[in-house]
């Protein structure tokens, strides 16, 4: 479980591309690797990874072929930073709201608004996602847990407002039109939209 509050973005330093796996490689901060764990599970841009091998900072996760179909992992290559959140320990402040890491998939960035003091960033939602969305709600998109600023449910479009803080932390501000996310959506949400929907259809 994750709160959606990066810790900070890093670049792989190595990727083994194999058939059907890739191993991610990253070197962490001595505040990320306290405690950290072969068997311990952390979050690459919104995505739960269990850590492989620790070796004097550099942490190995495996993506599986599931993992690099339906997520933005599979296109990393060296250099390119990801979005790195612990898991969420016992009693820990949530200052976003609960991730799982189980994404439900990826979205498009159409357009890029940007402000001296912030940033708005339009997305493309799978038709399949859109009834989980709705403004003023949360979105967990690449690992952040964000405030739905605009929805456009018709489109399945939908904004974020990004203050400094947040380009300064994350991998938002290198992105671009057209740049793929990962988005997962808010899991009680999901549940009562699926139940309603469900009681409806046995109802006729």
């Amino acid at each position: 479980m994750y709160t959606g509050i990066v810790h900070g973005a890093y670049p792989l330093v190595e990727v083994v591309r194999k058939p059907g796996l890739h191993q991610l490689f990253i070197d962490l901060p001595p505040v990320l690797l306290e405690d950290l764990t072969i068997g311990a599970s952390v979050g690459l841009d919104g995505v739960c990874m269990t850590v492989t091998s620790i070796e004097d900072g550099r942490v190995s996760f495996d993506a599986m072929q599931e993992t690099l179909s339906l997520t933005t992992l599979g296109s990393l290559d060296v250099g390119d930073r990801v979005n790195v959140e612990r898991s969420a320990k016992q009693g820990a402040e949530i200052g976003g709201h609960n991730i799982s890491g189980h994404v439900d998939g990826s979205a498009e960035i159409i357009a890029i608004e940007e402000t001296a003091n912030n940033c708005t960033i339009r997305f493309q939602l799978p038709i399949a996602l859109s009834k989980y969305v709705f403004k003023k709600g949360f979105v967990g998109v690449s690992g952040c847990s964000l405030t739905v600023a605009d929805y456009q449910r018709e489109e399945a479009q939908f904004s974020v407002c990004l203050i400094p803080e947040t380009l300064r932390v994350t991998t938002f501000a290198e992105k671009r039109v057209g740049d793929k996310v990962n988005i997962e959506v808010d899991r009680q949400t999901q549940v009562i939209v699926d139940t309603v929907e469900r009681v409806l259809a046995e109802r006729g």
